[in-house]
């Protein structure tokens, strides 16, 4: 008999909400009935990440919790850990089949013939590099904004990085396919669409390499967000993550002058410190991103800036932490993503000598991590007393609503039923116990605010 409902978990990045929505929908196609995880299902898809060395833990726990709810739950494994150890989770008790990066979109296939047995897992995962075709894919479920997944895979080749082994090379949708994928989720009455992929900088027509050289681009990122820009019925666009050096002038001035493409960037930095950076093999040094950010704050002095950062790399000196802490600390940005290094198998870091412990490691986490609420505090503070626009969601706390301004600016508010999903014009208030604004619906048309 076939199974009929569904159940998805999905661990990571925004990248990966967007296919596992997108993967959704192809079981609902075929007429099975989507659940929530807690409900139990026929079958389970979890959707893993691969950055930090939990992927194994986090894994086995997801699987134990899917059985839990329903014993008899075929238990399917995708995303960046299947691909990049596809053995390792078919020998975790449950798991009966596991999909790489090729075969994660041809789930249907697999799942007709699935037969629950005692023992290893099936194991269905080719090479990274047959991962050569872009799927498009975007979220949907959440009525205030969607996840559109305008590229993949990254050509970059970062020391602590397993992107490129668990996704293979960049490659992009079309200009035309993500427009019309944009008008779809304005169709379903979504108001905020958030541009993902892995190096969506890298965003360009044409992957296929042809006697080891790959084709001109037939289209670049500003190309891209100028015709999003002129799609009916989505009130905001917000591009996830992009590389500095990606960065240009002109999708910078562009945001500034646009109405629909919101003052918020994250752009990851990862080290203050060029030594770092370069052990990193990262494409930039830290003037570089200096300049970035001043270039942002002179167009837009309201503009949120978010930081990804690493601490305890290998050769990281306190000379190096201190150094790369000091130049965070005079940036003019709005708050960070500290992550601990973690060593991850076939990386070049994985192999560097003088390694920082992890107890200094979590140390050096912790001191950027308050560092980082510090910067936030002090970007929300310089808004208090002024007006910005706020779309509106749902909150699980009773009689509250919270949202995000344009800036990103976590809101929170009385509950007003008639405001989700709308945007709203609100004053700003003060900074609560939960670290968000408290705030008042004005009752005023929307998209008049004092400007900064």
């Amino acid at each position: 008999m076939t199974p009929q409902t569904v159940a998805f978990y999905t661990l990571g990045c925004k990248l990966n909400y967007s296919e596992t929505s997108s993967i959704a929908r192809l079981f609902e196609d075929k007429g099975y009935g989507v659940v929530k995880f807690e409900e139990g299902a026929d079958i389970c898809v979890i959707n893993t990440c691969s950055v930090t060395d939990f992927a194994d833990k986090k894994c086995r726990k997801i699987v134990r919790q899917a059985l839990r709810q329903n014993a008899y739950s075929f238990v399917v494994v995708i995303g960046c850990y299947a691909q990049l150890k596809p053995q390792e989770i078919s020998e975790i008790e449950g798991v009966d089949l596991v999909l790489g990066a090729a075969e994660k979109f041809r789930i249907l296939d697999y799942i007709e013939d699935l037969t629950k047995a005692p023992g290893k897992g099936m194991v269905q995962a080719g090479e990274v590099k047959e991962a050569k075709d872009f799927v498009n894919a975007f979220s949907f479920g959440d009525r205030t904004r969607s996840f559109l997944k305008v590229q993949d895979g990254c050509d970059y080749k970062c020391s602590f990085c397993t992107i490129p082994l668990a996704r293979g090379n960049s490659r992009s949708d079309t200009v035309e396919n993500v427009v019309e994928n944009a008008r779809k989720i304005a169709d379903m009455g979504v108001k905020e669409i958030v541009l993902t992929g892995v190096n969506i900088g890298d965003f360009g027509v044409g992957t296929e390499v042809i006697e080891g050289i790959k084709p001109k681009k037939e289209a670049l990122f500003i190309d891209l967000i100028k015709e999003l820009d002129k799609v009916e019925g989505i009130e905001r666009f917000r591009i996830s993550s992009i590389e500095p050096n990606l960065l240009t002038n002109e999708i910078i001035e562009f945001v500034a002058q646009s109405e629909r493409f919101v003052p918020h960037f994250h752009i990851p930095l990862q080290s203050g410190n060029n030594k770092q950076l370069k052990e990193m093999r990262r494409r930039y040094k830290r003037e570089l991103y200096a300049d970035r950010v001043a270039t942002i704050k002179r167009f837009m002095p309201h503009c949120c800036i978010g930081v990804d950062v690493i601490v305890g790399f290998p050769n990281e000196t306190e000379a190096d932490f201190e150094e790369s802490y000091r130049f965070i600390s005079e940036l003019n940005i709005s708050y960070l993503h500290v992550f601990t290094y973690s060593e991850r198998k076939n990386t070049l870091a994985a192999e560097m000598p003088n390694i920082v412990s992890m107890e200094e490691r979590r140390r050096r986490n912790k001191m950027l991590t308050i560092l980082s609420e510090k910067k936030k505090r002090y970007f929300y503070n310089q808004f208090l007393g002024r007006r910005r626009d706020v779309l509106f969601e749902v909150h699980k706390k009773e009689g509250l609503m919270t949202g995000f301004t344009d800036n990103y600016i976590k809101i929170e508010a009385p509950f007003e039923a008639d405001k989700i999903n709308t945007i709203s014009t609100v004053q700003l208030m003060n900074i609560n116990d939960s670290g968000l604004v408290e705030s008042t619906v004005m009752d005023i048309p929307e998209g008049i605010f004092d400007m900064v």
